[in-house]
């Protein structure tokens, strides 16, 4: 009869890292590709207000942000303590409002320039007078879609 021989040094063999640098790269361009960079810098203060009822819009690619509100500390001393808007990178007076939306249709598909919505984020310390010069803006250029943006909460908080 024969025997069997046991098997001296039974170790496991070593992990293949062969395919390491494809996981690496695919990693990479993972995040390449769902990464989102940011669109812009708020360069005023901003802290919305709070609502109950709150709804979220569907498709961004159909909405223009106006900010309103104090300049950040870093900016005061250049554009003073005020309620300012901002209007993409720079901050502005309400009087630009009209070439900024007229920007914005002219930058976006012929077939969105009619459903565009304006996102008004305005400071809960912003005083009233803003907020409708804006408005009375965006009636000249016939922008009457206004969405006003908030935080989700209670309003007696």
């Amino acid at each position: 009869m024969s025997k069997f021989k046991k098997k001296k040094g039974g170790d496991v063999p070593a992990i293949s890292t062969a395919s390491l640098p494809d996981i690496v790269f695919m990693l990479l361009f993972f995040f390449m590709v769902a990464t989102v960079m940011k669109d812009n810098d708020l360069m005023i203060q901003n802290s919305l207000p709070k609502a109950d009822q709150v709804t979220k819009l569907e498709k961004k690619d159909r909405v223009m942000f106006i900010f309103a509100g104090k300049p950040h500390e870093k900016y005061r001393s250049q554009y003073g303590e005020g309620a300012r808007i901002q209007l993409n990178d720079r901050l502005s007076d309400v009087s630009e409002i009209r070439n900024f939306v007229l920007a914005e249709r002219a930058s976006r598909p012929p077939e969105l320039e009619n459903v565009l919505t304006t996102s008004l984020k305005v400071d809960k310390e912003v005083k009233m007078g803003l907020v409708t010069e804006i408005k009375q803006e965006l009636r000249k250029v016939e922008a009457l879609k206004i969405n006003y943006t908030t935080n989700q909460g209670k309003v007696t908080n």
